[in-house]
């Protein structure tokens, strides 16, 4: 092997070297980048799921026993969550839930019946008592 061939050699290897790093950095960079997107999304839906529980709880009459069994979470749990919420805080989200809930829904083009799902013969209903029953 010549000395020319020998110093290409090094050079490509010196060069995908270089090339395996540049990578590495650009894949640490991307991955914290990543991270710090996740960790401020968990922030996010936490501060949600704390604003949501004193709502529901604010709704209820603060009678955090049924709202827990409506839920399927342990009260303790539940209150504990609505805690850090301000009384405010609730009372503006209530505010802009009613405010929702006042609109009238805006009108989509419906799904022709081939798109959507197969309608079903009968829809089941919930009762006040919380049972299932048919309408027909």
């Amino acid at each position: 092997m010549s000395a020319a061939e020998l110093r290409r050699r090094v050079r490509a290897v010196e060069a995908l070297q270089a090339k395996t790093r540049e990578m590495a950095a650009a894949n640490v960079l991307s991955t914290r980048e990543t991270a710090v997107k996740a960790a401020r999304a968990k922030e996010d839906a936490d501060v949600a799921a704390r604003e949501a529980a004193a709502v529901a709880l604010r709704l209820f009459d603060n009678d955090a026993d049924l709202v827990a069994e409506l839920l399927g979470v342990p009260a303790e749990e539940l209150e504990r969550e609505a805690k850090p919420v301000t009384a405010a805080r609730a009372k503006e989200i209530i505010e802009l839930l009613r405010a929702r809930a006042e609109r009238p829904r805006s009108s989509r083009p419906r799904k022709s019946r081939a798109e959507g799902p197969a309608p079903s013969p009968t829809a089941s209903v919930f009762t006040p008592d919380g049972s299932r029953a048919d309408a027909a």
